[in-house]
């Protein structure tokens, strides 16, 4: 994945493979956004991505010795959206990525990453919660590179998507490439419905299905935007996209 790209790449490139290209194409070439936190320092971005108009954001982080960034992502446009992070972590940095993506109708909704521990003792965490309804299409595609001579790395990505139609899609591909002795890396990715079995646990304790059902979600997507500053504006936009789609 490469900044500031001069034509619209096609489905031939993995990071574009499930990318709505024809919502793409009216906002190419996308314009870098880059952000550098010097060493020993903190930062933290939130994007937000609603209403009608569709979304192309291209982000590169670069993380000095011991700097810490979190990045937070709500992604409930009602046209698609794509948000694509890059990330450099030299010794001992922090990087959080806590994103939550709401797609309905026909818009897709997608987040690609490629972050990359180039020294020892460097964490990086993401954590994406997706949700997809009607023809919605939710898309994670993401990498974790360890160089050679980062030992110590502590890497892990946590996704996980939740359909409520069968028209609905989800796409995600985790991968982790790995040239250092002594790390710590992890991946978990699953797509499903929600649970039968909890939906029926609550309806036995008097709750109708569709606050169930709503309370559940609203659980799911809160994971992803625990911990940011503006936390409560980012759950009370979830909740308001969350009862869109339901």
């Amino acid at each position: 994945m490469t900044g500031n790209l001069a034509v619209l790449p096609t489905r031939s490139e993995e990071d574009f493979r499930y990318a709505d290209l024809a919502a793409l194409a009216p906002l190419w070439p996308v314009t870098e956004q880059r952000i550098v936190v010097p060493a020993g320092e903190t930062g933290s971005v939130t994007v937000i991505h609603s209403g009608s108009d569709a979304l192309v954001r291209d982000i590169a982080i670069d993380l000095g010795a011991g700097a810490q960034f979190s990045l937070y992502v709500l992604s409930a446009g009602e046209a698609s959206g794509r948000i694509a992070v890059r990330v450099i972590l030299q010794a001992g940095a922090q990087f959080h990525l806590g994103a939550a993506q709401l797609a309905g109708g026909d818009a897709t909704a997608e987040i690609v990453t490629r972050v990359v521990h180039a020294a020892p003792g460097a964490v990086s965490r993401q954590v994406v919660r997706s949700v997809a309804a009607g023809r919605g299409t939710v898309n994670y595609l993401g990498k974790v590179l360890v160089e050679k001579g980062a030992d110590g790395t502590d890497g892990a990505q946590s996704v996980r998507a939740m359909l409520l139609d069968r028209t609905a899609t989800a796409n995600a591909r985790p991968e982790l490439e790995i040239h250092a002795d002594d790390v710590k890396c992890a991946h978990g990715c699953a797509v499903g419905e929600l649970d039968a079995g909890a939906l029926f646990y609550m309806a036995q304790r008097g709750l109708p299905p569709e606050i169930a059902k709503r309370l559940m979600l609203q659980a799911f997507v809160a994971e992803a935007l625990a911990g940011a500053q503006n936390e409560a504006v980012l759950q009370d936009q979830a909740r308001a996209a969350l009862e869109a789609l339901l």
